[in-house]
């Protein structure tokens, strides 16, 4: 595998490797972007993808097969950790932290408090899944310009989806209440079928025009019991209604799919590429 240079690398002098492209492939300086984004660029035989990195005398090279008819947007999906926010909203700006004598020792940082992480820092090389099957060849401008729109409860951990590609995003968006998530639901103590009584007859109660949804047993012992819950559309807030209901006290809350999507074994924390194929 050929290691990428990193910005933070390039020579204080020069030109920038777009404009470098740019002559070499008399093209335009934005297809020169996405010729150096796609991976195609190399300087001295390393691959490149920042387009403001600079150059000298350093060989340049763009692959001879490069193209730009088979870029493809891409789908990630993420295993949300409990505890962080679902990535709907970007992330913060990072302002600059303020420095004081009266931190402790002299100019040591003062640090804000931590409020809720957002799943998006979580978008990064190194959280790229090991066990991603895809054959999607990684570059860092897949983790750009990525979109979110369907909600998981901050409490809960599991399938999040982040997509480049506005087919994606405009079926997540404007079919969601015809895709069925199916969540495991980790209450306390052993759950045995009549417990689920309060919750047949709540969905059969037309007063509370409950959604339609499947509700069962998956395992049960003295200390734990799953559920499995699969309804249509995002529903936030129905899991903790229904075992409310059935006086059950959740232990966790896991997504595990996402219409035709599963999330697998994707380790918590992690993402993968969406592969070909599959389909929300």
């Amino acid at each position: 595998m050929n290691s990428s240079k990193s910005v933070g690398e390039r020579p204080a002098e020069g030109e920038r490797l777009s404009k470098r492209i740019m002559q070499l492939r008399d093209c335009s300086r934005r297809e020169a972007e996405q010729y150096i984004e796609a991976g195609f660029a190399r300087v001295d035989g390393v691959v490149v993808q920042e387009p403001q990195f600079r150059v000298t005398t350093q060989n340049v090279a763009v692959d001879a097969h490069a193209s730009l008819l088979n870029l493809m947007s891409v789908t990630l999906i993420l295993n949300k950790p409990a505890g962080w926010t679902d990535g709907l909203e970007p992330l913060p700006v990072k302002k600059p932290v303020a420095r004081s004598v009266a931190a402790g020792k002299a100019g040591a940082p003062v640090r804000a408090p931590r409020g809720p992480q957002n799943v998006r820092s979580l978008l990064t090389p190194e959280q790229h899944s090991k066990h991603d099957h895809s054959g999607v060849r990684f570059l860092k401008s897949h983790l750009t310009k990525l979109d979110a729109s369907v909600p998981l409860e901050y409490e809960a951990s599991g399938l999040v989806a982040f997509t480049q590609d506005f087919r994606v995003q405009r079926k997540l968006m404007e079919d969601m209440a015809f895709i069925e998530q199916e969540l495991i639901v980790d209450v306390r103590g052993e759950v045995l079928p009549d417990a689920l009584r309060p919750i047949e007859r709540a969905m059969r109660d037309e007063r509370l025009r409950l959604p339609d949804f499947k509700i069962s047993v998956g395992s049960a012992n003295p200390e734990r019991s799953k559920l499995r819950l699969a309804v249509k559309g995002s529903q936030l807030g129905l899991a903790a209604y229904l075992c409310d209901l059935a006086g059950l006290e959740i232990l966790a809350l896991r997504r595990i799919r996402l219409g035709r999507v599963s999330l697998g074994d994707l380790e918590e924390g992690a993402w993968r590429y969406l592969a070909e194929g599959e389909r929300f």
